[in-house]
């Protein structure tokens, strides 16, 4: 069931206890922080309006009322010069604020979810099914009731996944 009432956004503010993210895809660079990447492939330093970027601010809220928010990338190495980006500096920035991050490393070992979707899911109830381009252009979110499957792939993902920093120490470039 599509409960097209409520779109992603909203979904930050009124979930009551943890916020969950399976991020499948290798490159998400045309969807955001555009600017901050191209400043990481030149090899400059973090701009300050990426540091300082309303996803942090929204992170430490969040972090700060006692809930939960936290994801999964599933991946492979050797790491794409955007996930280099992401985990070098959005991962460390937001980890900063409260997120926590885990990996699935897919490298040496089977993917356990090769069909599984991006999303995030909220109180394990609530899915936002993210959609994109076959460039990482995100192209919106279908906000729904219907969790079970995505309750399903969280479960599997978390169980075969290990914390982004015990993964960064070893694997980091």
């Amino acid at each position: 069931m599509t409960d097209s009432s409520r779109t992603l956004g909203e979904m930050f503010s009124c979930f009551e206890r943890e916020a969950f993210r399976l991020e499948t895809l290798d490159d998400y660079s045309k969807s955001g922080g555009v600017a901050a990447y191209r400043a990481f492939l030149a090899g400059e330093e973090q701009p300050a309006d990426y540091r300082n970027a309303g996803w942090v601010t929204t992170v430490r809220d969040i972090a700060r009322a006692g809930k939960r928010i936290y994801r999964v990338h599933i991946l492979s190495r050797p790491l794409t010069p955007y996930l280099r980006f992401e985990l070098g500096w959005g991962y460390r920035r937001n980890a900063a604020a409260g997120e926590e991050f885990f990996i699935l490393d897919t490298t040496e070992k089977p993917n356990p979810l090769p069909d599984a979707p991006d999303f995030w899911l909220f109180d394990g109830a609530t899915v936002a099914a993210m959609a994109y381009d076959g460039a990482g252009k995100y192209l919106g979110a279908d906000v729904r009731e219907d969790a079970g499957e995505f309750r399903a792939y969280r479960d599997v993902a978390l169980a075969h996944a290990v914390p982004f920093t015990e993964w960064w120490a070893e694997f980091g470039a």
